[in-house]
C-alpha cells in the first residue's frame, strides 16, 4: 500500500504521543514493504534529522499559534495529499475530522485516530472546547473508519454517538542500549521521573507540590516543556524546590536512559486515552505512580499505585515507595510484564495494517474482512 500519515508535528518524535505513534508505525509499515509518507511541520523538523530511509517526509509550513497550528498544517497536508499517489490516508487528532472527508471524494479512504477527549484540556477556552466537541461529532462520519486508543474512549463514542470504532492502543519498546545513564548527573535507580508537556491537565504543579512534602534525597527529575507558553514553564520553575531537576524536553537515547534508570515514574495526566509515556515507563521496568483516571487505570491495571488530585495523597505514595524497595521491585516487574504482554508495537502495526487493507479494499469494492 501507499500510505500517508497526517496531523502530527512530524518525525522524529519531538513533541508528544502522536509523533511517537507516527514514528513507530511508519517504520514498521515500511519494514512490511509499504510506501509511507509522514507529513511534518517545518518548525519541528530539520533536513538533518536521522530517520528510517524508507520513510518519506513531506515538510510543509505551519502557523506557530496554539489554536491554528494543527488545523493550518493539516489543511495544507490534505490538499497536498490529493495530488499524490497515496492510496489511503491516516489522520491523527480529533480536530482533523474537519478534513477527513476530503480525500474520500478523490477515492482515498481515510482513518482517523481521535486519541482521547481533547476538549477537556484546560488550555482551551469555551470556544476551543465547543469546536472540539463539534469535531467529535464530525469524527463519527467524516472518516472511513474511526480508531480509539483506549476502551474507555471507545465506550464513550458508542454511548454518546452510537458510533463503533476500532480500539487499538499504543505500543512500547525499550531499546537494548538504554541501560547506561550517560550525560546526566543522577543517582541510578534513585530518582523520581516525570515526563510530560507542561500543560495544566498533565498536572506538573500537583507533582511539584506533592514532592515538596516528601523528605528524601531522591531528586525529582522533570523532562518536558511547552513551546507555546513560556510563562507557565517559568511558573513551574518558580514553585519548585532546589531538589527538582528540570531537564527540558529530552528525546531519543537520552529519554530512554532516563526511563530505564529511574526508581519511580509519575504519570499525572488526566486527559487522553492510552499515554505512550506511561506505557514506555512500564516497559522500562519502572515503579509506577499514576493519577486515578479510568484511562490510566485501564493501562496500568494492578501494576502501579494510583493517587488522587490531593497533593498530600501523592506525597504519601511517593514516601511509601521510596522507603519500600521490595514494593518498588515488585511493581516494576509487574509493570514490565503487563507492557510486554499487552502493548507490543508489532501487534499494533499488524492491526493498523489490517485496518488499512480493509479500508482500501472496501473503497475499491473488493472483499474486506470484518473488524476483530
Amino acid at each position: 500500500m501507499k500510505i500517508a500519515i497526517l496531523g502530527t508535528r512530524g518525525i522524529p518524535a519531538r513533541y508528544g504521543g502522536f509523533e511517537t505513534f507516527a514514528e513507530q508505525l511508519s517504520k514498521r509499515l515500511a519494514e512490511q514493504g509499504h510506501e509511507v509518507a509522514v507529513y511534518c511541520r517545518r518548525s519541528f523538523v530539520t533536513p538533518a534529522d536521522k530517520i528510517d530511509a524508507r520513510i518519506r517526509r513531506v515538510i510543509l509550513p505551519t502557523v506557530r499559534k496554539k489554536c491554528f497550528d494543527t488545523l493550518f498544517h493539516t489543511f495544507l497536508s490534505t490538499i497536498h495529499v490529493l495530488f499524490t499517489d497515496a492510496e489511503v490516508v491516516l489522520f491523527c487528532n480529533v480536530a482533523n475530522s474537519l478534513f477527513a472527508w476530503i480525500p474520500r471524494l478523490f477515492g482515498k479512504p481515510t482513518i482517523l485516530n481521535v486519541d482521547g477527549l481533547d476538549r477537556k484540556r484546560k488550555k482551551w477556552n469555551f470556544l476551543g472546547r465547543a469546536f472540539l466537541l463539534f469535531c467529535e461529532v464530525l469524527a463519527t462520519f467524516t472518516p472511513s473508519r474511526l480508531v480509539t486508543d483506549a476502551k474507555v474512549i471507545q465506550d464513550y463514542y458508542w454511548r454518546r454517538y452510537r458510533k463503533r470504532s476500532m480500539m487499538i492502543a499504543y505500543g512500547a519498546e525499550v531499546p537494548a542500549d538504554s541501560e547506561v545513564l550517560q550525560g546526566f548527573d543522577l543517582p541510578k535507580g534513585r530518582y523520581l521521573l516525570y515526563v510530560s508537556r507542561f500543560e495544566p491537565e498533565n498536572n506538573p504543579e500537583l507533582v511539584i507540590r506533592a514532592y515538596r512534602q516528601v523528605r528524601t534525597d531522591w531528586p525529582l527529575v522533570i523532562a518536558g516543556g511547552n513551546p507555546y507558553d513560556g510563562f507557565y514553564v517559568h511558573r513551574l520553575r518558580w514553585i519548585a524546590d532546589p531538589r527538582v531537576v528540570f531537564l527540558g524536553p529530552v528525546y531519543g537515547d537520552g529519554y530512554w536512559q532516563l526511563q530505564r534508570n529511574a526508581g519511580i515514574y509519575i504519570c499525572a495526566s488526566e486527559v487522553g486515552g492510552t499515554h505512550p509515556g506511561l506505557l514506555e515507563a512500564m516497559a522500562a521496568r519502572n515503579c509506577i505512580l499514576y493519577l486515578d483516571t479510568p484511562e490510566n487505570c485501564e493501562t496500568v491495571g494492578d501494576t502501579g499505585l494510583a493517587f488522587t488530585r490531593d497533593p498530600y495523597d501523592l506525597a504519601a505514595k511517593m514516601h511509601s515507595v521510596i522507603q519500600d524497595g521490595a514494593l518498588r521491585h515488585e511493581l516494576a516487574q509487574r509493570a514490565e510484564q503487563r507492557a510486554r504482554a499487552g502493548y507490543s508495537w508489532e501487534e499494533v502495526t499488524k492491526r493498523y495494517e489490517q485496518l488499512l487493507f480493509d479500508s482500501l479494499a472496501f473503497q475499491t469494492g473488493k472483499h474486506r474482512t470484518e473488524n476483530p
